[in-house]
């Protein structure tokens, strides 16, 4: 008769597996902290990133307004004679030499468009959701006022600015007017039309027209100050932005 010897392998205890488990459970919970602390990190840094990039975008919105402003008020400045021009010319309507000043600050406007880069790449990309609620709520608040400045300017001042133009187009003889409208040189940023006259400006006795255009002209001079002063909040707003960004973000 043969005799079988079993081998018996002790039996682990409850506790072995329990401390099994849990060893298993805390490596994939550290790992799950340990992608989520970096996934966090890598979103900190992307928002700071962000912030400095609108910073920076800021900057060069002050620096483009204050150049408007000061565009602007020159053209106010040469809208000012208006009314002595008005009454040298009714006097006198060979006398038109003081109409060119007029006409060259009221043929053009420059308009202000935001540096928008980092606020496309925010909405393309989600990136608000990075931002702290008073970082994209002051931000979305300068995009707003933006957009009111931008659409009083395709609107009531474009259209004051049609009417100036298009009563001129009546008024004025060609061969008088046509320098007027032609650079004379090359100049970044710079309106190189002539405001001299080379005759008498008008090409009929129509005091009527003569007129109207004057006053076209002085609607055309409000709104234009209106959209200055709309242009100068909008300074105000963007350096405050600097400001608050520069104090909370601590960016140079």
């Amino acid at each position: 008769m043969e005799v079988h010897q079993h081998s018996h392998t002790p039996r682990k205890k409850w506790t072995h597996y329990f401390w099994e488990f849990l060893m298993l459970f805390l490596a994939v919970f550290c790992g799950f902290l340990a992608e989520y602390q970096l996934e966090h990190k890598i979103e900190k840094d992307r928002a700071k990133q962000y912030i400095y990039s609108l910073y920076e975008d800021l900057k060069s919105d002050t620096a483009r307004i204050n150049y408007l402003l000061s565009y602007d008020d020159e053209k106010i400045a040469a809208l000012n004679t208006m009314m002595n021009c008005y009454d040298t010319v009714l006097n006198n309507l060979k006398s038109t030499g003081c109409m060119g000043p007029l006409i060259k600050h009221s043929k053009t406007n420059r308009a202000f468009q935001i540096t928008d880069r980092t606020l496309r790449q925010l909405a393309n990309a989600g990136g608000f959701r990075l931002l702290k609620k008073e970082d994209a709520d002051s931000l979305l608040k300068y995009e707003a006022s933006f957009i009111a400045y931008r659409n009083f300017e395709s609107t009531v001042y474009q259209t004051s600015q049609d009417n100036v133009r298009n009563t001129l187009n009546e008024l004025a003889a060609f061969k008088v007017n046509a320098p007027l409208q032609t650079s004379t040189a090359v100049g970044r940023g710079a309106d190189t039309t002539s405001d001299k006259l080379s005759g008498p400006l008008l090409f009929s006795e129509d005091r009527r027209l003569l007129n109207k255009w004057f006053n076209e002209l002085l609607v055309y001079r409000r709104v234009m100050i209106g959209q200055r002063n709309t242009l100068n909040e909008l300074l105000h707003k963007a350096t405050g932005l600097i400001e608050y960004y520069r104090t909370k973000h601590h960016l140079e």
